[in-house]
């Protein structure tokens, strides 16, 4: 016989239960030491089942507010814990790209335009809840017994060469390397190609976090000028062949940080450089799902010979599944996977799983034709708030969470920003971007989605007026 649990419908029974007993506690209507009632008498009081108010004592424990002593029922809590306040955001003293992904992760302020992730509630809230719930029968999914391979659940591999099939591009699941998302899959990249002292192309400005991991890896970094419609490849042609580079870490689609494109012609042109000059191109897809299929894309066109992709679903599922994925040549995966062995032993099976289900059940593509027409609309609306604001787009962006404005030339970024953020409100400095410091002049990129917030179009009316 099964365990009897709570009638159906109890859940807001058990609310009321606890509500009632935190506002007598809050209101000090009840004082610590206390008793609280019996459960059969509590369940006598509410018109509820016993099973019901034990779950409520059992919820009410857990948060410090009651103590259960065994054989003697339930007490006030005598020494309860402070509900933690939420952190201040500290005095800035350095605007840098440490500061903003840390800012980032930390979520110390509200107004949060320069984040680089979309609101909780465009992934993790209600739309996920409702749509992308488990979907497997009871029983039919369970957590993995061993590491499993260290490429990552073959299923799921098949499924995303689907995928990249739509694309065109070709690849087999031996070529398909699972990560804990792009950044996990970058520094592999970086500890499996680069020693100390090597030269490495970057976007600029580019992805900030990459320098990060290039300067931690000893490497000189030179930014290749970005233009609207991608990577100048004039540019890129003189940088490979003074430096004698042979990486060069770009973004082709919805970049990061400019929200721009590659287009066609551009991209042929990149990899004619490329076969040039010996390069092999790192290329990050993180909005692939968002974009549509015939966008230009490098590895289509080299079909992953000097490309390696690096995919994420972070950007379109949830930040919380940190789940991504290498596309690249047979041998550079297996070396890939060897390195990821000895560094990380395995990405996580389960979160593959539940993944893997959400594809193959559809509900990842319903979820991705929601956040397309999301990102559409937000793009629209931000278009207007920046023209009120007088601050000029760069380029025309879609697709992704990001824009590029160039800032007032009397304006510091930096300033700006450690301004804002004694307001609480983040903003992300073209600095941070600029990956060696020859940066254009003052900018700021700025997140869509969090652009309708009228705090920020007040502030920025104030210092730019």
């Amino acid at each position: 016989m099964g365990t009897v649990g709570p009638e159906p419908g109890a859940k807001s029974r058990i609310d009321t239960v606890i509500e009632s007993f935190t506002g007598r506690i809050e209101r000090g209507l009840m004082r610590g030491g206390e008793r609280l009632p019996s459960i059969r008498a509590a369940a006598e009081d509410f018109g509820v089942s016993k099973n019901t108010v034990v779950d409520a004592y059992e919820r009410l424990v857990a948060t410090g507010l009651i103590d259960s002593r065994p054989g003697s029922g339930f007490y006030v809590a005598t020494r309860r814990t402070k509900a933690a306040a939420s952190p201040a955001p500290d005095k800035v003293d350095a605007v840098d790209s440490v500061w903003l992904l840390r800012e980032q992760l930390e979520k110390r302020y509200t107004v949060r335009v320069g984040d680089g992730r979309p609101p909780p509630a465009w992934m993790e809230g209600s739309e996920v809840g409702r749509y992308l719930r488990p979907v497997n029968k009871p029983g039919q999914r369970s957590i993995p017994e061993s590491y499993g391979s260290p490429y990552g659940l073959l299923p799921l591999r098949e499924r995303i060469a689907t995928l990249l099939a739509e694309r065109s591009i070709a690849v087999t699941p031996a070529q398909l390397l699972l990560t804990h998302g792009a950044n996990d899959a970058l520094d592999m990249i970086v500890r499996h190609f680069i020693e100390p002292g090597d030269t490495v192309l970057v976007d600029s400005p580019g992805y900030y976090p990459l320098f990060g991991k290039l300067r931690l890896a000893r490497a000189k970094i030179i930014g290749v000028r970005r233009n609207a419609d991608g990577p100048d490849p004039d540019d890129l042609a003189a940088q490979a062949a003074a430096s004698g580079a042979k990486l060069f870490f770009t973004q082709s689609l919805a970049h990061n940080p400019t929200g721009c494109s590659i287009s066609l012609p551009v991209a042929y042109r990149v990899m004619r450089v490329a076969t040039d000059n010996d390069l092999t191109i790192v290329d990050s897809d993180p909005f692939a799902d968002v974009m549509p299929t015939n966008s230009a894309r490098l590895a289509a066109l080299d079909q992953l010979d000097r490309v390696i992709l690096v995919g994420t679903f972070a950007k379109t599922l949830s930040a919380s599944l940190r789940s991504g994925y290498i596309a690249a040549r047979t041998d550079i995966a297996a070396a890939l996977a060897d390195l990821k062995m000895i560094t990380r032993t395995n990405s996580s099976g389960y979160v593959e799983q539940i993944i893997h289900d959400l594809i193959v059940s559809g509900r990842y593509r319903g979820h991705v034709k929601r956040l397309t027409a999301r990102i559409l609309e937000a793009t629209h609306q931000a278009h207007d708030t920046l023209k009120r604001l007088g601050l000029p787009v760069f380029g025309d962006p879609g697709g992704g969470f990001y824009m590029w404005c160039a800032l007032p030339p009397d304006i510091s970024d930096k300033e700006l920003s450690r301004t804002a953020a004694e307001r609480g409100i983040l903003l992300a400095p073209g600095s941070a971007f600029d990956p060696d410091g020859r940066s254009g002049g003052p900018a700021m990129r700025i997140n869509i989605a969090y652009l309708g917030d009228p705090r920020f179009e007040a502030f920025m009316a104030e210092v730019t007026g």
